[in-house]
């Protein structure tokens, strides 16, 4: 969310950096709304003095035993003035947040112009990927010949865009969230965190989800009660300190969490319909920094290799690219996507993304700290994926395929499997 104000003073810059990610500003539409809301304003302060003028006016005239009718008169036509235009500011006040709810966040400048992945940036290339003697199969076929992934019954339960995981499977996804937390908490400082499931619209709000994505969302409620289902761990990591004013000293602070994750894909129709790459329901690490705005460069360059290390510790090959700035999510500065080698496609696919948020998220949640002057001001947000269960398992399967059907897991697995290889039939081997 942004200030109004600040919009305003940036003019035709602000109109120009958003317009790099497909959106059109109507500066003159934020003016009016913000000029009408600072002039009921000041009229309603000004008739309140007035009002609270005559009352005392009423007060002494009474006390000299004079005529108090006509005072009495017009203090209630001020009254009535006055809700009048609380009334009207009401209606402005919610208008003007609305428009501002609905402005994405200005791009950095560094984000290459473009507005699809075709555009983004290639940072750098880590490991080979793996070079088949034979025709390596997709993470569907492999985990449907070994007994690990069951998708029928999934449909079967829930519809299309479900899994179920069986025995070797199963143990897999348990020990990809073991060993990323197991990263992330005692190698890179993360506090883990077990979170709600369920959030309120103000805590989706407070991220960027609503009002913007509602249809993404899957939501529920009981009686007037209103819950939304959450799409990442950022959501309620984030909002743990919405309202809140933050001890500079405690910055900066690094979250994680391991979660399920709910959303409707409603954009990506007849995309990614088979297997563990788009679902409805999956797992995963997140990982979240709240830290000085002065640091946020540095410390998203510090997430980056958070994420990479995960991918390091399993040995598959992947990518580091920088997102275009039409490519940019709603409520992100910068974003840079790792991709994971996916052998089946000849490509590679998004595994994670991290981004800087600048204090877009900190002014829509009310998350601050205080500057050298003591004064309070917003944080800035980060986040990332560090990483999704489905997909790394899939890159898992398909880069660690052995030509007579079984998975060669990495070393870095066994401490948290007790087993390195599952055979073409399912059965873990030591």
């Amino acid at each position: 969310m942004h200030d109004a104000r600040a919009l305003i003073d940036m003019g035709a810059e602000a109109v120009r950096r958003l317009a790099r990610r497909g959106y059109t500003l109507e500066l003159s539409e934020l003016e009016s709304l913000y000029s009408r809301r600072n002039q009921n304003i000041r009229s309603a302060d000004e008739m309140r003095a007035e009002s609270k003028r005559v009352a005392s006016e009423v007060q002494q005239t009474a006390k000299q035993g004079g005529d108090i009718t006509k005072l009495k008169e017009r203090a209630r036509e001020l009254k009535d003035q006055i809700r009048e235009i609380e009334a009207g500011q009401e209606q402005i006040e919610a208008q003007l947040r609305d428009l501002l709810l609905s402005i994405p966040n200005l791009p950095d400048d560094s984000a290459p112009d473009g507005d699809s992945e075709e555009f983004a940036v290639e940072i750098r290339r880590v490991g080979t990927p793996p070079a088949f003697p034979f025709e390596p199969k997709d993470h569907v076929d492999l985990g449907e010949a070994t007994g690990i992934l069951d998708f029928g019954r999934a449909t079967k339960l829930s519809g299309p865009r479900f899994a179920v995981s069986r025995g070797a499977g199963a143990a897999l996804e348990r020990a990809l969230a073991t060993l990323f937390l197991d990263l992330h908490t005692r190698r890179h400082g993360y506090v883990e965190y077990a979170v709600p499931y369920l959030v309120s619209r103000k805590t989706m709000t407070g991220t960027g989800q609503l009002p913007k994505f509602e249809e993404d969302l899957f939501k529920t409620g009981v009686a007037d009660r209103e819950l939304f289902l959450i799409p990442t761990a950022e959501v309620p990591l984030t909002n743990l300190y919405a309202d809140e004013i933050i001890p500079p000293a405690e910055l900066p602070l690094a979250l994680t969490a391991h979660t399920p994750c709910f959303r409707s894909e409603a954009g990506s129709y007849g995309r990614d319909t088979r297997g563990l790459i788009r679902q409805h329901q999956f797992a995963k690490v997140e990982i979240v920094r709240i830290v000085d705005p002065a640091d946020a460069d540095a410390e998203l360059e510090k997430m980056i290799g958070h994420a990479e290390a995960c991918l390091k510790e399993l040995g598959l090959a992947y990518r580091v690219i920088k997102l275009a700035a039409g490519d940019t999510g709603f409520s992100a500065q910068l974003t840079y996507d790792i991709e994971v080698w996916i052998p089946s496609q000849n490509t590679y696919r998004e595994i994670s993304s991290v981004s800087n948020f600048g204090t877009f998220q900190a002014r829509r949640a009310n998350i601050r700290t205080r500057g050298e002057d003591g004064k309070p001001k917003l944080v800035a947000t980060l986040n990332g994926s560090g990483l999704p269960i489905g997909r790394t398992l899939a890159a898992l399967l398909e880069q660690c395929q052995q030509q007579d059907g079984s998975i060669l897991l990495p070393e870095s697995l066994v401490p948290y499997l007790g087993f390195r290889r599952i055979s073409a039939d399912g059965t873990p081997e030591a």
